[in-house]
C-alpha cells in the first residue's frame, strides 16, 4: 500500500525536482513526481534498482510508493514543476518516495567529507558493491552518496541515493561506457586490490535469483512506464543476461584513465593478479553473456 502525503516541507536540489515531504505513517520522504523534467521512467528505476540495492545487501535508504492528492498539490503553491519556460504543477497520484537519510537534524548528513572522514566511513567497502550494482544496471550518471550519522558518533556511514538514471533513464537501454556510474573520488576505491574487496555483493548480484528482479519489477506501477508491460519484461530480461557482464564491465573501469585502483593486484587471494578471474557462472572469458 502507498503511504499517503499529507505535508510539504521544501523543495530539494536535482534534476528530477524532488520535494520534501511527510507521510502519514510519520516518515519523512524525498518525492520524485511523474511529471518531472527527467522522464516518468526514473521513478521506475529508482524502486527497481533500489530494490535491487537492498536485496545484494547494500546500504540505500527504504522506498515507498507515495500517493501526493490533488488536493495536496491544488493547496500547495510549491509543488510546481519548473521546465525552462514554463511551469507545471506536480502530477498527483502515485509517486516514487525515499526515506529522507537522517532525518531533519542538522549535521547528521552531509553529501562531502574531507579526506581524513572519508577514509574512516564505516561502510566504505560498499563502495565496491555499489559500483558493481550500478554497472550491471548501466547507471548513466555518477554515483551519488551522502554520509549520515547518529548524533554522538563520530564515523559516517554512506548512504546510496539516486538511482533514476539506471537503465540510461527514459530511454531503457545499456550504453555501457568505464567511467559511467562511479563515484567522482578516487578516495573511495583506494584499498580495492582484487576480486575478493567486490565481496559479498557481487557474489550476490551474479547470482540474484530471476524471481527476485522479477518481483521488483512487478512493484513498479504501470503508468511510471506508459503501462507497456513488453517493455519492462524486455528490460528486465536484459538485466537477467547482464549478471555475467558485470566483472567485465567493472575490468573496463580498472583498465580506465581513472586508475581507480592503486593496489589492485598487490593481495594475496589467488586469481587477484592480472584479469578478471571465472564467477560464478564458470567462465572467465571476458564478455560472455549469460
Amino acid at each position: 500500500m502507498a503511504v499517503l502525503a499529507v505535508q510539504h516541507i521544501r523543495r530539494m536540489r536535482g534534476g528530477a525536482q524532488g520535494q520534501l515531504m511527510l507521510g502519514a505513517d510519520g516518515q519523512i520522504y524525498v518525492v520524485k513526481f511523474q511529471n518531472n523534467p527527467q522522464h516518468r521512467r526514473v521513478l521506475a528505476n529508482e524502486l527497481l534498482a533500489s530494490r535491487l540495492a537492498a536485496a545484494a545487501g547494500l546500504t540505500v535508504p527504504q522506498v515507498e510508493l507515495v500517493e501526493v492528492s490533488g488536493w495536496l498539490v491544488e493547496n500547495t503553491p510549491e509543488l510546481e514543476m519548473d521546465l525552462g519556460r514554463t511551469r507545471e504543477r506536480c502530477q498527483p497520484g502515485l509517486q516514487f518516495g525515499s526515506r529522507f537519510v537522517g532525518g531533519l537534524m542538522p549535521g547528521q548528513v552531509v553529501d562531502y567529507l574531507p579526506a581524513e572522514q572519508l577514509a574512516e566511513v564505516r561502510n566504505l567497502a560498499e563502495f565496491a558493491g555499489i559500483l558493481a550494482l550500478d554497472k550491471w544496471t548501466g547507471n548513466a550518471n555518477g554515483r551519488q552518496a551522502v554520509f549520515a550519522r547518529r548524533q554522538r558518533e563520530r564515523r559516517y556511514r554512506a548512504v546510496f541515493i539516486d538511482f533514476g538514471y539506471c537503465f540510461h533513464a527514459g530511454e531503457w537501454r545499456f550504453e555501457d561506457a568505464p567511467l559511467r556510474g562511479v563515484y567522482y573520488r578516487n578516495e573511495v576505491y583506494r584499498e580495492i586490490a582484487g576480486w575478493e574487496a567486490f565481496e559479498p555483493w557481487l557474489m550476490r548480484l551474479e547470482t540474484m535469483p530471476e524471481e527476485t528482479v522479477w518481483a521488483a519489477a512487478g512493484e513498479v506501477p504501470p503508468e511510471w512506464y506508459g503501462g507497456d508491460l513488453a517493455e519492462m519484461e524486455a528490460l528486465v530480461e536484459k538485466l537477467l543476461r547482464r549478471r555475467g557482464r558485470i566483472r567485465e564491465l567493472i575490468e573496463g573501469f580498472r583498465r580506465s584513465d581513472r586508475e581507480p585502483f592503486p593496489k589492485w593486484g598487490r593481495g594475496e587471494q589467488a586469481g587477484e593478479k592480472g584479469d578478471w578471474k571465472a564467477g560464478p557462472w564458470g567462465s572467465s572469458i571476458v564478455g560472455r553473456v549469460h
